[in-house]
């Protein structure tokens, strides 16, 4: 059992998680597509010194790269233009699908898939929808339409990742990953929303920076870690620990009530992770002669 990868794909969610309430902080200053740009062209300049290598220059020139790069920042539009039309609560709601989707999408791949895993994506997305409560009346078409298109793009990023070529420094892949969706996104956003405001006060600042070191770049490295070293299926299940996180600092930053709906999905997501590393453990294991 790789150990080290489940901790890698659970700080990949926590990390993911922190971005809602540092997102919240920005929004008050300025809007979703222009976040997004300043968060992707903060993780692009904390990616620098891990590109510089020749060896690391030539990732540039992968298809596999280049395609998940763009997947990835499109995918993040999508997603922050979808929400300007949903609740968080539908949103969180459809991100706690994506364990299941991965897991189908494995399978319908040829990719193993095992019980241990079957049963943590069941418990997670459970648990993801118990967090999320009812959406009824949450949401536009448009809104749900382009939260579903973003659901399926991040699910391609993360099938076109898995044959992302091998790099002597392990921060190579992610750091070129995040800095082709930098470049990806910006003439979207130039277009339809214009340059993006910088006269932002200190603490959106130190916001948008913790979004771009923590929860973008270091997020996705620690991702690609995991996902390189276990299964689709298995991965996918630490996908809804970014909701839980967005619930509970929900809960301890911003006066969100605590519910039974909230303690028990949480801990069904973290059942659901531990039944997959549990598996994992088992099948690891050699058969008795």
């Amino acid at each position: 059992m790789n150990r080290l990868a489940f901790l890698a794909l659970a700080a990949a969610g926590v990390l993911w998680g922190l971005g809602f309430p540092l997102g919240k902080l920005v929004l008050q200053e300025t809007d979703a597509a222009q976040m997004v740009l300043l968060r992707f062209a903060v993780a692009a300049c904390v990616s620098l010194p891990f590109v510089l290598r020749k060896e690391s220059l030539a990732l540039f020139r992968s298809p596999v790269l280049l395609g998940g790069g763009v997947l990835y920042g499109v995918a993040f539009l999508v997603q922050f233009e979808g929400l300007a039309h949903v609740s968080v609560t539908l949103a969180a709601l459809l991100v706690g699908a994506m364990p299941a989707l991965i897991a189908i999408s494995a399978r319908l791949l040829g990719e193993p898939v095992g019980r241990a895993s079957w049963i943590g994506v069941a418990a997670a997305t459970l648990g993801a929808a118990l967090i999320a409560g009812k959406p009824d009346g949450a949401g536009s078409p448009l809104g749900v339409g382009l939260s579903l298109l973003a659901l399926l793009l991040f699910l391609s990023w993360i099938i076109l990742m898995r044959r992302a070529p091998k790099a002597a420094d392990p921060m190579a892949v992610p750091a070129v990953t995040v800095i082709v969706a930098a470049f990806a996104i910006l003439p979207i956003v130039l277009v339809r929303y214009g340059a993006p405001r910088l006269d932002l006060s200190p603490g959106a600042w130190a916001a948008i920076v913790a979004q771009g070191g923590l929860s973008t770049l270091f997020a996705t490295a620690a991702w690609q870690y995991g996902l390189a070293r276990v299964g689709s299926a298995s991965a996918g299940v630490f996908i809804n620990i970014e909701p839980m996180m967005g619930a509970v600092l929900g809960v301890m930053l911003f006066g969100d009530h605590l519910t039974a709906a909230l303690v028990v999905g949480g801990l069904l997501i973290l059942a659901g992770s531990f039944v997959v590393v549990l598996g994992e453990k088992s099948d690891a294991q050699p058969p008795p002669v």
